[in-house]
C-alpha cells in the first residue's frame, strides 16, 4: 500500500468584511465542512477551473448538462450528430426523461478548452435546447487505453479448462 505524504500546506491571511465572513461561516456550517479553509479551497478550485475554460490548449474534464424538449426524434438526432462530431471529447452520455416531455442529458467530456467550448456552442444551436451548462475541473481522467502507432494482431487467448473437449479413456 502506497502511503504518499500529504502535500505541504501554505498559510494565507485574508481580510474580509465582517458580513462576508459571517456568510462564509453560514455556508461552511450548512455544508458540514470542518473549516473555512476547506470551503475557501473549494471555491478557489472552482474559480481556477472556470478561469481555465477560456485558456486555449488547456485540457479539462467535466460535464455538459442539457435540458431540452423531446417533442420529436429531431432533437435527439441532432444531439447524437453533434456528439459524434466531437467523439474524442465526449466520453459518455446519460439521458433521462423528465416531466412535461422534457429530457435531461449529461455528457462526460474531456478535451482542450476550445473544443469543449465549440461543443457547447454547437449544442446551443440545436432548436429545442432550453438550458446548457458546462462544469469543468482541472483534474483529468486517466488514459483508458494505451495507444501505439503500429497495428498488431490480437493476442491469442488460451481456452478455459471447461472449453476443452473431453478426453476419452
Amino acid at each position: 500500500m502506497n502511503l504518499a505524504p500529504f502535500p505541504p500546506l501554505a498559510r494565507l491571511s485574508v481580510s474580509l468584511p465582517a458580513e462576508l465572513l459571517a456568510q462564509l461561516d453560514v455556508m461552511v456550517a450548512q455544508r458540514g465542512l470542518a473549516s473555512r479553509s476547506q470551503m475557501i479551497a473549494e471555491l478557489i478550485r472552482h474559480e481556477l477551473a472556470e478561469h481555465s475554460e477560456g485558456m486555449p490548449g488547456v485540457v479539462l474534464a467535466g460535464t455538459v448538462t442539457l435540458i431540452y424538449r423531446a417533442e420529436s426524434g429531431r432533437v435527439r438526432q441532432a444531439l447524437a450528430q453533434a456528439q459524434s462530431d466531437f467523439l474524442k471529447e465526449v466520453i459518455s452520455a446519460q439521458h433521462v426523461f423528465l416531466e412535461d416531455d422534457q429530457s435531461l442529458e449529461v455528457l462526460l467530456v474531456q478535451g482542450p478548452s476550445e473544443r469543449l467550448k465549440a461543443l457547447c456552442d454547437r449544442l446551443r444551436q440545436i432548436r429545442g435546447i432550453h438550458q446548457i451548462t458546462l462544469v469543468t475541473a482541472t483534474a483529468l481522467l486517466p488514459p483508458l487505453h494505451a495507444h501505439s502507432n503500429t497495428a498488431s494482431a490480437p493476442a491469442s487467448v488460451p481456452a478455459a479448462d471447461n472449453d476443452r473437449p473431453e478426453e476419452t479413456p
